[in-house]
């Protein structure tokens, strides 16, 4: 099947999917707040259930922030993230409850009636700021820049350190910027759509 029967161009598609990939290195090149604030104001209208909003963003900036940060990654993902002009710390809000009267105001009982209880809560955050977490990667995509994101971290650890409340869980640790020298890891394959897709 070819690209044609996609809205965006060939081009628009090669930059969000086949030719973006998970970047290791990085150049100096600094992310600016304004390109970050861009990015999220796009991919904040990509769809969750209920329009629960459920993805925190901590941005690393400081040297000391960074120090912090990285003492709980695994070992193979420190140089790199010492290193990214960017680090962002994706983590689900497991009081987002407390916004739905205004961010799904035709039902504002959903609050208490439906996510009263933490449990309820904690599955459906996570899952919800899962998929922001996606779209957010796609989202540097398209400002032009190259994501790094990982999960091998303690993240009890990150927790600790950065998310005090007890309210917070890390999700994903992501480093943003241009890709440097050497980037990229040989793209791994992927399943074809017959190993996918079956209709019923």
């Amino acid at each position: 099947m070819t690209s044609d029967v996609l809205a965006l161009d060939t081009a628009a598609q090669d930059l969000l999917f086949r030719e973006a990939r998970t970047a290791n290195t990085f150049t100096d090149e600094p992310v600016t707040d304004e390109q970050v604030q861009a990015i999220y104001e796009l991919v904040k209208y990509a769809p969750t259930s209920m329009n629960m909003q459920p993805l925190r963003i901590v941005l690393v900036r400081s040297p000391e922030a960074r120090e912090r940060l990285v003492s709980h990654l695994m070992d193979g993902n420190k140089q790199k993230t010492a290193q990214a002009p960017l680090v962002a710390i994706l983590a689900t809000d497991h009081e987002f409850h407390e916004e739905l009267p205004t961010q799904f105001p035709h039902f504002p009982q959903a609050k208490d009636a439906i996510f009263g209880e933490r449990p309820v809560r904690e599955a459906a955050g996570s899952f919800n700021a899962a998929l922001q977490v996606g779209y957010f990667i796609i989202g540097v995509r398209a400002a032009g820049l190259a994501a790094g994101p990982m999960t091998g971290f303690d993240a009890e650890g990150i927790n600790k350190e950065f998310f005090t409340d007890g309210d917070h869980q890390v999700l994903a640790v992501v480093n943003i910027g241009k890709p440097g020298e050497n980037a990229w890891f040989p793209r791994s394959p992927r399943l074809a759509f017959d190993e996918v897709v079956t209709t019923v």
